[in-house]
């Protein structure tokens, strides 16, 4: 049955394209696992939502499920905390998602910065996959289903919760009280982690990403291709810190904040060689990941385990959403059997 805790209610979750990386684990992954003790917290193993630009390759979608539900148990997510959902086993939040798309025009979708940016990043022109475009309407569905109070995104995903807002402003008037709650973006304290290419964006479609299964001498590669100061020749000279990506991930996972903020001086006046901050950096970033990957690789040995996890998921989630999908419903006055 729904829960009755007076908890603030959390959704967050992924796109089940592949296995998590470290740009999720600085902006969200790792907030997770703190505020599950905190709150109310459901999260989503978002394969439909997937489909939208990957319809030609089920399989992939299918796949990931399981990588992703990996990673959230590896990095500390319990699902006794912790409710994890298979998107797709929610029937609730199709059918909101459909009614919804009754409140918003297709210019207003048009307009979401987000869904222009993702467009215009994937060059879709004007061959945009409809469940691409409707998406904002789906991310409203997964979050006033649950109620969701507080949603961690990005800063460059604050529109999609903006514009389930709005319809949530628009549905409570026509509903004529206030049935469903407005959510808040909880963004990450962290910046946004870039690609080790110095891309502005870590992407698994870019092959710019840590993934968290990483081994160490993958690890150690990508450290290497890391983008520095282009100017900063020999170790005597006065380097840049500005925009150096090698100190981007230390401020993000190196814990002695003294130290790196010595590096960064010293860096500066000259008389620090980048590979010496690469290799300090490799040791952090090895310490940080190998727990997660064998974490990861035991858990991997119990398949059985995993799904039985995902069913209590979904069959905690199947009840609270649709439960608010009745209220809305019948809110709404539509026709019931």
């Amino acid at each position: 049955m729904p829960s009755s805790s007076s908890r603030p209610v959390i959704l967050t979750g992924d796109r089940t394209t592949g296995p998590l990386h470290l740009g999720h684990y600085v902006g969200s992954l790792r907030n997770r696992v703190t505020l599950q003790h905190t709150h109310e917290q459901y999260v989503l193993l978002a394969d439909a939502q997937a489909l939208t630009d990957n319809a030609d390759d089920p399989a992939k979608v299918r796949r990931n499920v399981i990588e992703v539900a990996l990673d959230y148990l590896a990095i500390g997510i319990d699902p006794e905390l912790s409710t994890i959902c298979v998107q797709s086993a929610l029937l609730a939040l199709a059918e909101l998602t459909l009614l919804y798309l009754n409140f918003v025009s297709v210019a207003r979708l048009e307009r979401n910065p987000t869904i222009k940016d993702e467009i215009r990043m994937r060059g879709f022109g004007r061959d945009i996959p409809a469940g691409f475009l409707c998406y904002p309407a789906a991310q409203a569905a997964d979050i006033t289903a649950f109620k969701a109070t507080v949603v961690p995104v990005g800063d460059d995903q604050v529109p999609i919760i903006e514009q389930t807002n709005e319809l949530v402003r628009r549905l409570n008037r026509q509903i004529g009280h206030p049935l469903l709650p407005e959510a808040r973006a909880l963004i990450s304290q962290t910046g946004r982690l870039p690609g080790v290419d110095g891309d502005a964006k870590m992407s698994k479609s870019q092959g710019n990403a840590v993934p968290l299964s990483a081994s160490d001498s993958e690890i150690a590669a990508a450290v290497q291709r890391m983008y520095t100061d282009p100017n900063h020749l020999r170790a005597s000279d006065p380097g840049q810190v500005e925009g150096n990506v090698v100190f981007i991930y230390l401020d993000a996972f190196d814990p002695d904040v003294e130290a790196v903020a010595d590096l960064k001086a010293q860096y500066r006046r000259g008389g620090l060689g980048d590979m010496a901050l690469k290799r300090r950096l490799t040791n952090i970033l090895q310490a940080t990941i190998a727990p997660i990957r064998e974490r990861r690789a035991a858990l991997g040995r119990d398949p059985d385990a995993i799904m039985d996890m995902l069913r209590t998921g979904a069959k905690r989630g199947r009840a609270i959403t649709e439960q608010t999908k009745e209220e809305i419903i019948t809110g709404l006055g539509l026709f019931r059997l």
